[in-house]
C-alpha cells in the first residue's frame, strides 16, 4: 500500500482526507485546528494509518503564505516526510476536473489523488540554520520592497518641496545627504545659513571626507537653491511628509544593514555557502541568497529538477503539428533567486572573471542567440554546476 494524507490549509486550521492506496480513502474528512493539542491527535491519526498499512503515510500539502508554517515545523520535528507543493500546480490540477466545486474537504481529497498521478518529490527534513537562512532572506525581501515604496514616496514628498536637492550628492540616499536634507529641508533654510555653515555642517554629518569636498558640496546645495522653484514652502504637510520619509528611511537602511550582517554570518555556519561562494561571479549577498531559496539539494534528484525549481526552464507550448520555436522561460519558480542568478552571471561574464561562463556565454552569441538568450542559457549553466558541486561536496576548481 502507498498512504497518503492530504491536508487543505487555512488559518489556524486544517482539513484532512487520507487514502490507503490510489482510489482507496480512508474515512471521512475531518478538520484539526493548529494547535499542540491537535496536532498531537493528527501524529496519532497518522501511526493508525500506519498500523493499517504497514507504512508511514506521506503528508501532501499547500504552500499557503505562511498559515502551514505551524504545521510544517510540527511535521519537522516529528521527524514526518511531507510534499510541499506550489499552488500552481494544484490549481492546475484542479482546473481539470469537470465540476466545479470549492470546498476544504474537496480540495484535501484533490490533493491525494494529485500525490498518485504525479512523482513528488517529498521535503528532505530542513537544517535549523537553512531554515533561519530562508526565513531572513525572505523578511530582507520584505523590508526592500517596503524600502523601495518609501523612496518612491520620498521623491514625491522632495518633488514638492526641494527638487533641485536630488542633484546635489551622487547617492541621493546616502547618510549625509539625507541627514542635510533633513537640516535643511528648503530653499529659505539653505540661503539663511550660508555657504560656511553648510559646509560645517556636511563635515558633522561625514567626518570621513575631506574639507574641499564638503565647501564643494555646500555649493552645490547653495546653486540647488537658487535654482530651486518653491523658494518658500506654504504647505507645512510637505515638510512633516519629507521629514517622516527621511527617517523611514534610515529605519529601513538599518534593518537591511543588520540582516544582511545576520544572514552572511548564519551562512558562514553552513558547508553549502563556501561551496557556492567559490564559483568566480558570486559573491558573499548572492551566495547566502542562492544556498537559502535552494536550501538542500537531495531535494532534487536531477539538476533539470533545480532548474524548473528556479523557473529558469523554457516552457514548450505545441499543439498538432505546430511547435512554438519561441519559448519564454516560465519563471515559476522564486523571483530572487533567478535575480540573483542574473547578477551572479553578470559578474562572471565582465572581465572574464568566470572564464568557463564567458566562453560558454561567447559561444552563445556566435551562434546568434540574443544577449538575453545568452544569459539566461548562463543562469541554466550556472544552475547545473551549483547542482553538481553541491551534491559531489566539492569546489569550482574541482570540477571538470
Amino acid at each position: 500500500m502507498n498512504p497518503v494524507v492530504g491536508l487543505d490549509v487555512a488559518k489556524g486550521e486544517s482539513q484532512v482526507q487520507a487514502f490507503l492506496n490510489n482510489s482507496k480513502p480512508y474515512g471521512k474528512s475531518f478538520s484539526i485546528k493548529h494547535t499542540r493539542e491537535e496536532l498531537d491527535h493528527f501524529i496519532g491519526f497518522l501511526k493508525e494509518i500506519e498500523e493499517v498499512t504497514g507504512k508511514m503515510p506521506m503528508i501532501i500539502l499547500e504552500s499557503t503564505g505562511h498559515y502551514h508554517t505551524p504545521v510544517i515545523q510540527y511535521l519537522e520535528e516529528q521527524g514526518v516526510l511531507y510534499i510541499l507543493l506550489n499552488p500552481i500546480i494544484s490549481y492546475q490540477a484542479k482546473k481539470s476536473s469537470l465540476r466545479k466545486v470549492k470546498t476544504d474537504a474537496i480540495d484535501a481529497y484533490q490533493l491525494c489523488v494529485l500525490y498518485y498521478k504525479e512523482d513528488f518529490e517529498p521535503h528532505k527534513i530542513r537544517g535549523i540554520k537553512l531554515l533561519d537562512l530562508r526565513n531572513l532572506s525572505r523578511q530582507q525581501e520584505i523590508v526592500t520592497n517596503m524600502y523601495v515604496e518609501a523612496k518612491l514616496q520620498f521623491h514625491t514628498s522632495l518633488d514638492q518641496v526641494f527638487p533641485e536637492y536630488r542633484k546635489v550628492f551622487g547617492d541621493l540616499f546616502s547618510k549625509v545627504s539625507l541627514l542635510m536634507l533633513k537640516e535643511y529641508p528648503t530653499s529659505e533654510a539653505v540661503l539663511t545659513v550660508g555657504e560656511s555653515k553648510l559646509a560645517e555642517s556636511v563635515m558633522e554629518f561625514c567626518p570621513s571626507r575631506s574639507g574641499q569636498w564638503a565647501w564643494e558640496k555646500s555649493k552645490k546645495i547653495m546653486d540647488s537653491a537658487s535654482r530651486n522653484p518653491f523658494r518658500t514652502n506654504v504647505y507645512q504637510s510637505h515638510l512633516i511628509n519629507l521629514r517622516m520619509y527621511i527617517e523611514l528611511l534610515f529605519q529601513y537602511q538599518g534593518h537591511l544593514s543588520d540582516l544582511e550582517e545576520r544572514i552572511v554570518a548564519l551562512a558562514n555556519e553552513v558547508e553549502e555557502y563556501k561551496i557556492i561562494q567559490s564559483i568566480p561571479g558570486i559573491g558573499e549577498k548572492i551566495a547566502a541568497t542562492i544556498i537559502s531559496k535552494i536550501g538542500e539539494i537531495d531535494r532534487f534528484n536531477h539538476p533539470k529538477k533545480l532548474v524548473a525549481f528556479a523557473g529558469v526552464d523554457p516552457s514548450v507550448h505545441s499543439s498538432g503539428k505546430f511547435t512554438a520555436t519561441i519559448n519564454r522561460i516560465t519563471k515559476r519558480g522564486s523571483s530572487r533567486l533567478r535575480h540573483s542568478l542574473y547578477l551572479a552571471v553578470l559578474c562572471g561574464i565582465r572581465s572574464s572573471r568566470n572564464k568557463k561562463l564567458k566562453v560558454f556565454y561567447d559561444k552563445k552569441k556566435s551562434e546568434g542567440k540574443p544577449a538575453k538568450v545568452a544569459i539566461v542559457a548562463c543562469m541554466n549553466k550556472l544552475l547545473h554546476w551549483i547542482y553538481a558541486l553541491l551534491k559531489r561536496k566539492e569546489t569550482f576548481l574541482d570540477l571538470a
